[in-house]
């Protein structure tokens, strides 16, 4: 093997593996590598010389410049070394792929005539400059957002109408960015001041920014007991009904995290104006994204048994059916069950019952989506099919649902969902003869 013979480089550089040019550090920042700016130390005026990888880990950026970047894991270098060929990799990687018995450059494939892997430090100190940098001014940033917050929480004990309108939408803006600024809010008694301003006479401009801000905060068991109060439940209830479908969410979002509580009552939730308004918002073709959060609040809803009928007595159970075929896999999965947990209440089998789309809708998602949509849609069809044995399974079967029950029974299903199938199979069997229920379970139709 010939001796590798490494090139003579003036100053301090590192090929780039590119166009053979050769970078220094200085070069590097005027040619925009380190992004501007002047070069900070390796200890970055931190006071303290931190770990890159721990740099890298806090900072966590979705782009670097190209040359930190190991060709094999595609990942920021924290060792890296070069090779004969002039190529860098991160040392860890490359070892890897010499005791995979490779003996060649994984970038160009050449065959390497020296197996020396050289630190390079020259990037070494690069990528640490930049990431210094970058952290410094990531501190600084935070520190700024810090003391905005408080001098803004200060500014809205002070100030009101178009001024408190004004502030807190700076707030809203500083507190989502900046985990320092939510802190302060939270320190300086930020969350009692927004609160406070949550109530029968709040204004929707006022009250979409305050919830804007409360939904980014840490709530304690104390925030969450004075945010439930009466008068404040009916304020965010009604900013839900008339506000923007990214107040809406936020509003959906607050709620939720007021159900946490430990000291969490069940008559909050039982609201006619809010179900309404969670209905309203599944049901909005313009904006889907609220979808998802409007059905998942409705399911945390449904859990409570005091106000499943109410859920009911909104009109729910046909809205919901019709969605169906819309729905997302996702947004599928949780309307099935708040339909199979209406169930389970007189009222909400009658209103599946009623609804013409029920047992078609059912028996169509009959081992269609996964698992647990068959078992939602099983059950739902059980339950309505007790209530009505004649009536309902005569659709069902002519629906197609005897082929998909067998199809249920002869999948991996788990036991207790096989079991129903059975159930549902023979209650469907008892309106005919055997020969002509057997002529209903081909297969054909169902698969189509």
């Amino acid at each position: 093997m010939p001796t590798f013979r490494p090139s003579k480089r003036e100053g301090l550089g590192f090929d780039s593996g590119s166009n053979g040019h050769v970078l220094d550090l200085e070069t590097a920042v005027k040619d925009g590598v380190l992004g501007g700016g002047g070069v900070v130390g390796i200890v970055g005026g931190l006071g303290e010389k931190l770990d890159l990888k721990k740099l890298i880990e806090e900072l966590n950026l979705s782009e670097v410049p190209s040359v930190f970047i190991c060709p094999i894991s595609l990942e920021t270098m924290q060792d890296p070394v070069t090779l004969c060929t002039g190529q860098t990799y991160e040392r860890s990687n490359i070892l890897k792929w010499f005791n995979l018995g490779h003996y060649t450059c994984p970038t160009t494939m050449q065959e390497l005539w020296d197996d020396t892997v050289t630190p390079n430090r020259t990037l070494y100190h690069l990528i640490y400059t930049w990431f210094s940098q970058k952290y410094v001014q990531m501190k600084k940033r935070s520190e700024d957002a810090h003391g905005r917050a408080s001098e803004l929480v200060d500014t809205l004990k002070k100030v009101k109408g178009q001024a408190r309108i004004q502030a807190l939408k700076e707030l809203q803006q500083v507190a989502a960015s900046h985990s320092t600024a939510r802190k302060a809010v939270v320190d300086e008694g930020g969350v009692a001041l927004l609160s406070s301003l949550l109530g029968p006479f709040t204004s929707y401009a006022v009250g979409s920014e305050t919830i804007a801000i409360l939904v980014n905060l840490s709530l304690n068991s104390e925030s969450k007991m004075n945010l439930m109060q009466p008068a404040k439940v009916s304020s965010i209830i009604d900013i839900l009904n008339e506000g923007s479908i990214e107040t809406k969410v936020n509003c959906v979002k607050l709620i939720e995290t007021l159900m946490e509580g430990e000291d969490f009552r069940t008559e909050i939730v039982s609201s006619h104006s809010l179900l309404v308004a969670l209905m309203r918002l599944v049901r909005d073709k313009k904006h889907p994204n609220g979808h998802l959060p409007g059905l998942g609040l409705l399911k945390l809803i449904c859990v409570h048994k005091e106000v499943r009928s109410l859920i009911v007595s909104v009109g729910a159970i046909p809205q919901l059916v019709e969605l169906l075929s819309g729905l997302n896999p996702e947004c599928l999965e949780i309307a099935l069950f708040i339909l199979d947990i209406l169930s389970s209440v007189p009222a909400g089998r009658q209103a599946l019952k009623d609804c013409s789309h029920t047992i078609p809708s059912m028996v169509k998602l009959l081992m269609r989506i996964s698992e647990s949509c068959t078992t939602y849609a099983l059950s739902i069809l059980l339950s309505i099919c007790k209530l009505s044995p004649q009536e309902c399974s005569l659709i069902a079967v002519d629906r197609g649902v005897a082929a998909k029950l067998l199809l249920v029974i002869q999948s991996g299903c788990s036991p207790v969902l096989k079991q129903q199938a059975a159930e549902l199979l023979k209650l469907c069997s008892l309106n005919y003869s055997d020969t002509i229920f057997i002529s209903k379970c081909k297969l054909t139709r169902t698969i189509q």
